[in-house]
């Protein structure tokens, strides 16, 4: 009869869980009012955006799983040892944990092979190394998915003159623009693409784009059509973003080469700094040819240190994108309850961790970027205004308190301060952060005297 009652309880207990019934404990509700000045109405609406994001939560632990258990198998799968974690100097010959790294990384990607590097600065060079490594004068660029992310502009040649870009050497560039749908226009791509057509870019990520991120069905499809067209066209996709957010990555749907940063999805918010190649073997030998010299390629590059954080970085990441992924799910949540537009909404799929919330004027969207600034453990008093910043037409405001500076995968929110006024928060190394942030930053729009 006990055991009879308790199962009984237990039942009616996870029940009122389920239906997101509880109130938030009355402990964490004075905490926030008291030290964050949160209002009862944000608290409320909170709540109730929690219990619409519960709901699609199961999806993305199973997701985690899966990937988490794919990256102990082939840590394993390569004998990791911490004596790989040592580093080197000088020019790094025989560093054993580099090349363990690369190893690693291949097998995670279902790769050929992979160039991982602290010496790759962002997910800009890591492109901009599969783009200056593989193409030749006379060739040409196809953007298959719409205008690329801003920071590409100048390493095509679309923007900016005398800076060394794919144009000035003599590549030409064609880009195919999504459907009025926002998925790919597999009609115009495959008219658009032909033999002369040397490699073919995909962009996972929305980037500034009001679009849903490419799911890796739509990249099946994209390169499928790429290929019956033009079976030696490189299929090159842009990765950042994507990494861990669904169960296989675009290697296993047919793509030659991916890149991306690990102070993105793959770094795990532990990475100081670094990119990442894989692909075919040869395509990631050219892009190495491109980072240090023909004839060295992966041979050389001191580790100075960063192996164990990278590593620990990658085993770290599948939960830490979870981690990420539920945040965007609150944010949607909340934000859709407030009366604001988001994308992609609460219970769509997703294929990045980018959340995009659109706001009705400059006022708005400034004080959202600010709100998530302020709930932030590192520079939570610094007050982020819009600037100039290098690779973009227009000035762009960042929230970021980060502990690695520039990291897309701990929580930070930005936005080019144009219309149609559309923030783009993303990361989050815990859900809690995430949570934090977004409730401050409701509450700074409030504050600021902001309807909705």
């Amino acid at each position: 009869m006990v055991y009879n009652a308790i199962k009984k309880l237990i039942t009616k207990v996870n029940l009122k869980y389920e239906r997101g019934i509880f109130p938030m404990d009355a402990k964490i509700r004075e905490y926030l009012k008291q030290n964050f000045e949160v209002e009862d109405r944000v608290l409320e609406l909170a709540q109730e955006a929690e219990k619409d994001a519960r709901k699609v939560f199961e999806g993305i632990e199973n997701t985690k799983q899966l990937n988490q258990l794919k990256v102990i198998k082939a840590m394993q799968n390569n004998k990791l040892s911490d004596s790989h974690f040592n580093g080197t100097t000088g020019y790094g010959y025989d560093d054993r944990g580099r090349e363990v790294l690369d190893s690693i990384y291949a097998e995670v990607f279902k790769a050929e092979d992979a160039l991982v590097r602290h010496q790759i600065v962002s997910g800009t060079q890591a492109l901009a190394l599969c783009l200056f490594g593989n193409l030749r004068p006379g060739d040409e660029l196809a953007a298959v998915t719409g205008k690329p992310y801003d920071t590409l502009e100048e390493v095509i040649g679309i923007r900016g003159e005398n800076c060394g870009s794919l144009k000035e050497f003599g590549v030409s560039y064609k880009q195919v623009e999504l459907g009025a749908d926002g998925k790919p226009d597999i009609e115009q791509i495959s008219r658009a693409v032909t033999q002369k057509t040397k490699i073919a870019m995909i962009q996972r990520s929305r980037g500034y784009s009001w679009r849903d991120a490419l799911c890796i069905e739509d990249i099946k499809n994209v390169i499928k059509a790429i290929k019956a067209v033009s079976s030696s066209t490189i299929i090159m996709v842009d990765n950042c973003y994507g990494e861990f957010v669904e169960e296989i990555e675009p290697v296993e749907a047919g793509a030659d080469l991916v890149a991306g940063s690990l102070i993105k999805n793959p770094g795990g918010g532990l990475a100081l700094t670094g990119g990442y190649i894989a692909g075919k073997k040869d395509l990631v030998e050219q892009a190495a040819y491109r980072l240090t010299s023909p004839g060295l390629g992966k041979e050389v590059g001191a580790s100075l240190g960063n192996n164990r954080l990278m590593f620990q970085g990658l085993f770290m990441a599948p939960h830490v994108v979870a981690e990420s992924l539920k945040g965007a799910v609150f944010c949607a949540a909340l934000m859709e309850r407030a009366g604001f537009e988001t994308l992609p909404s609460v219970t769509a799929k997703r294929s990045d961790i980018i959340q995009a919330v659109k706001f009705r004027d400059e006022k708005s969207l400034i004080a959202f970027c600010q709100g998530i600034q302020k709930g932030s453990p590192v520079d939570s008093y610094v007050t982020p205004q819009p600037w100039d910043m290098p690779g973009y037409d227009s000035p762009v405001i960042m929230a970021a308190g980060a502990f690695v500076q520039g990291s897309s995968i701990e929580l930070s929110a930005d936005a080019p301060v144009k219309s149609p006024y559309i923030a783009y928060m993303q990361g989050g190394l815990v859900y809690e952060h995430v949570k934090l942030g977004n409730i401050i930053a409701l509450q700074k729009l409030i504050n600021n005297g902001i309807r909705f």
